[in-house]
């Protein structure tokens, strides 16, 4: 593709060149040779796609018209009809604010966005705010036809299988998907069903990530269902166990290539490289030599009762220090958290809870940025959160929890790999792409890289989790360059500098 790319751009300045020579001489600048793009042995005439937020375009924390447009699927779709694809219908939104109402009351808020107007204190950046308005999406309003993006934020993988995810009568029992009640086919659908109903020639199927993702974003406070295969008893926001994962890819896929569509498939990020996780530091805490003096002394008998129990044996030495607590004047103290995984020794004295200060191991949740430096109680001044109020577990991602989700998401994507050479589909490694842009970032032709930096990088959006318009032109490249390879097709991609980075207002 980057080869098709530079000839063009090659084959144009030549033009360009010989356009100016013969305006000089009063000819006639001859036409540039069409560019003919294939197909190879793929189908493109009738693309559906498959998938959850990430599909669908969501962006800033909410699904809108803009958003969904720059939707990769619909990059995808462009391209295709090149080569003879067909019509690629959206489920659109009502409006570009992204909130949406059930029956007159809110239920989903509007995207966020960052107000540069807006001159904070001490030259601090401005804060992501929701943008005004009330959103004119009615949920029970329902759109008629069929869509060929099929993509469902909020969707896990086991969701896709589910008759009535789409019925408006379970959505405030969380029965149901409020996204998908809008364009179900029927109140008893399901979102395969529908899928699979409009014979596909080509499909893109990337699922999986809320499987994992619901468990990292609210700090581990739910259950890793490892061994429990029974995805029906699971919480929102629990780890999907492997062979559940295995079992639903598995008939996913013999459904869709049912009828001898051919398709791409997507493996599973390491969430926490994502800037959900990577923008908060551990140590934000900024104190004055009283405050650490009296914070110190407000948590000396804690750190007194936690020695005493280690000389008779109840902790080690190593966490006696993982879990003694320090403060000094500066602008880089650790905050103070919950980790369950600590001994408990409340059995021997109430006081002794499972605290420690936070290490660089620990990823602190974006959301909790406006949190920490808050009051428990607006009475009290030093009920500070995360400093005198340890950070309770859903504000912070621990190691352990770390590695629930790195085994988790190592044997989904190995899941992906194996099923996708069983059914002879093209593979995207969309973990290692996206580790690069939160390790080294991607070049662009224009000198600026794409990087993971919250707010500023391009990579993503302000909800620290679903990438901007350019970094999902950047995906669609890269499963343009799988198909590509999979199929012999020549298809010439999309240029990301023709996308936002960053949505100002």
């Amino acid at each position: 593709m980057k080869k098709n790319l530079a000839i063009l751009a090659l084959t144009s300045l030549f033009f360009a060149s010989c356009s100016n020579d013969d305006d000089a001489e009063g000819t006639i600048p001859a036409e540039p040779t069409p560019v003919t793009y294939t197909s190879g042995s793929a189908d493109f005439s009738n693309y559906v796609s498959v998938g959850n937020s990430l599909t669908a375009g969501y962006s800033d924390s909410a699904l809108f018209i803009d958003g969904q447009v720059a939707s990769y699927p619909n990059m995808l779709a462009s391209n295709f009809k090149l080569v003879g694809g067909g019509e690629f219908n959206i489920p659109f939104m009502a409006d570009n604010l992204g909130g949406a109402t059930l029956g007159g009351t809110e239920i989903l808020g509007n995207r966020l966005f960052l107000d540069f107007s807006k001159v904070l204190e001490d030259g601090d950046k401005p804060s992501p705010e929701p943008v005004d308005g009330t959103g004119t999406t009615e949920i029970s309003t329902i759109l008629s036809g069929s869509f060929n993006n099929m993509g469902v934020p909020g969707a896990k993988s086991y969701h896709l299988l589910v008759p009535g995810y789409g019925n408006v009568g379970g959505v405030l029992l969380g029965l149901a998907n409020p996204y998908f009640v809008r364009f179900a086919s029927s109140p008893g659908a399901s979102v395969l069903g529908d899928a699979v109903s409009q014979n596909p020639t080509f499909f893109s199927l990337w699922i999986g990530n809320n499987d994992i993702l619901g468990y990292a974003t609210s700090g581990g406070d739910g259950v890793n269902q490892l061994g429990n295969p029974v995805w029906s008893t699971y919480g929102s926001n629990d780890i999907t166990d492997p062979t559940a994962f295995a079992g639903i890819y598995s008939t996913l896929l013999q459904e869709l290539t049912a009828g001898g569509a051919k398709g791409v498939v997507a493996n599973l990020p390491d969430v926490t490289t994502i800037p959900y996780f990577t923008t908060v530091p551990h140590n934000p805490v900024p104190l004055n030599e009283a405050t650490a003096t009296l914070l110190n002394g407000a948590y000396a008998q804690y750190n007194g009762g936690l020695a005493q129990l280690q000389l008779g044996g109840a902790i080690t030495s190593e966490e006696l220090a993982a879990r003694t607590i320090s403060f000094a004047a500066g602008a880089t103290n650790a905050v103070v958290l919950i980790d369950e995984s600590l001994t408990d020794l409340t059995s021997f004295n109430p006081a002794l809870v499972n605290m420690r200060q936070a290490t660089a191991d620990d990823l602190i949740v974006l959301t909790a940025r406006s949190f920490i430096g808050s009051l428990a109680d607006p009475s009290n001044p030093t009920s500070i959160n995360g400093v005198a109020i340890p950070l309770a577990d859903k504000w912070v991602l621990t190691p352990d929890e770390q590695d629930e989700i790195a085994v988790a998401t190592t044997a989904f994507n190995q899941t992906i790999s194996d099923l996708a050479t069983q059914f002879d589909l093209a593979f995207v490694d969309a973990n290692t792409y996206l580790t690069k842009i939160a390790t080294e970032g991607q070049p662009l032709s224009d000198g600026s890289t794409v990087t993971a930096t919250y707010g500023t990088g391009g990579g993503f959006s302000l909800d620290g989790v679903h990438p901007s318009p350019r970094g999902y032109a950047l995906l669609s490249l890269l499963f343009i360059d799988a198909i590509n390879t999979k199929y012999g097709s020549d298809l010439p991609g999309v240029n990301p500098l023709e996308y936002k980075g960053l949505y100002i207002n």
